[in-house]
């Protein structure tokens, strides 16, 4: 079996190379954009499963292929929070987190030729209070850019963060363990 990972992300790369797992990166691009009426936890999930075909498809002459892809978004009060396209966007964002708490939604989905998966793993972040001059700090480093709800837990933004219910690694852009046991099923990951 071959093991392709349909996503682009240095963070998804990094933590699916912690399993010890040969794999390769699919660059694939699909329509983000969010239905309307579309609840958060069927956006997310639509588009790890979108992702998971397409990449299937672009390697569909494999029929050993194994396609994993995934999709994280950060909910607020029923809000997604993307990602930040200006600095007050940014701003904004870390402003509405202060001081309460989140949920990041994480979907994977696993495509072979005769089925495909999905999953999704939800994890309650809590964030300290953010003065406005820590809220500007993190613009300066830049690290907002690329992420949903305009922090990375994995990195300064992990400063933010006072506790987390659920899982750390689906926070990230992954989540390791419900990945790992469903690769298991398919018996490409050792038992």
């Amino acid at each position: 079996m071959t093991l392709y990972l349909a996503s682009t992300s240095p963070r998804r790369r990094e933590l699916l190379s912690q399993t010890d797992l040969k794999f390769s990166v699919l660059d694939i691009a699909i329509d983000e954009t969010q239905r309307r009426n579309e609840l958060p936890t069927a956006y997310v999930e639509r588009l790890a499963k979108e992702k998971a075909l397409a990449g299937f498809q672009s390697v569909q002459e494999d029929e050993n292929a194994i396609v994993l892809a995934a999709d994280t978004i950060v909910v607020l009060e029923d809000t997604i929070l993307g990602k930040p396209s200006s600095q007050s966007q940014a701003q904004d964002m870390l402003r509405s987190l202060s001081g309460r708490s989140h949920v990041v939604m994480t979907a994977f989905a696993i495509k072979t030729a005769e089925q495909i998966r999905v999953q999704r793993v939800n994890t309650t972040v809590f964030f300290r209070s953010i003065t406005s001059k820590e809220i500007e700090w993190y613009w300066q480093t830049g690290e907002q850019q690329d992420k949903a709800g305009g922090y990375g837990i994995q990195s300064k933004g992990g400063i933010f963060v006072s506790t987390l219910s659920g899982s750390y690694s689906a926070v990230v852009g992954l989540p390791l363990a419900e990945v790992v046991v469903a690769l298991q099923n398919l018996g490409v990951y050792p038992e």
